[in-house]
């Protein structure tokens, strides 16, 4: 994140292929011409393998970076919890800003859409 000059919106999802981690990129998918508006970058950010997330980012169509965390050090270095008794990774955003601090953190395994709409809220 260190080589954006702009605020970054962050989402971590459990993977591709999922009903609910489709809709949420796609949400983000659509949304993303709101975003660049505001002057975001956005980041998802699965443990898919980033063979496996770079064919289902061209299959989808999703301009924006789709990056792989298979040991899930990155989600562990934001203190992601799983969710469901465990059996889920969680599903949170972030808007940072461009000063790098958190400017809103949403978590909510069961409503992938609105994390997009609460992300362009805080921008």
């Amino acid at each position: 994140l260190e080589q954006f000059s702009k605020p970054a919106v962050v989402f971590f999802y459990g993977g591709q292929g999922s009903p609910s981690c489709t809709k949420e990129v796609q949400a983000f998918r659509d949304a993303y011409p709101e975003f660049k508006a505001k002057g975001a970058e956005v980041l998802g950010i699965s443990r898919d393998t980033a063979e496996f997330s770079s064919s289902w980012k061209a299959e989808n169509d999703v301009p924006f970076p789709l990056l792989s965390d298979v040991d899930g050090s990155v989600r562990e270095s934001y203190g992601i919890k799983k969710d469901l008794f465990g059996i889920l990774d969680g599903r949170e955003t972030y808007v940072i800003g461009k000063d790098g601090k958190i400017v809103m953190k949403f978590n909510s395994q069961f409503e992938p859409e609105k994390h997009v709409e609460k992300a362009l809220a805080a921008l």
